[in-house]
């Protein structure tokens, strides 16, 4: 299941920073990585069994459950997205030439 778990925050210039938290051997997470990478999105990632401070957000956006991969896109973060919907967000959220 994917969804969208908050949507709230300052927006920034220039294209907004992908996040993936994500744990090993976790297939969605391997999954998403790879297609992440097939579609030349360029994310930090973070793991969340190496980085307490990740888990901890993690359980923060997911009512206490360690649910991965969780996704920041700029202000927006997803649960179990697929790399499709990634993109989309990303390029909803990256403002066009005409941006002022």
């Amino acid at each position: 299941m994917s969804g969208q778990v908050n949507g709230d925050g300052a927006q920034s210039a220039g294209p907004p920073a992908v996040v993936v938290y994500w744990r090993p051997g976790c297939p969605f997470c391997i999954r998403l990585r790879l297609g992440l990478r097939r579609m030349n999105v360029a994310s930090e990632e973070l793991n969340i069994w190496s980085d307490p401070s990740a888990a901890l957000f993690v359980r923060s956006v997911n009512g206490g459950d360690e649910t991965v991969p969780t996704v920041v896109v700029g202000a927006t973060t997803m649960r179990n997205p697929t790399p499709r919907q990634v993109k989309r967000e990303l390029e909803r959220q990256t403002p066009g030439p005409d941006a002022k």
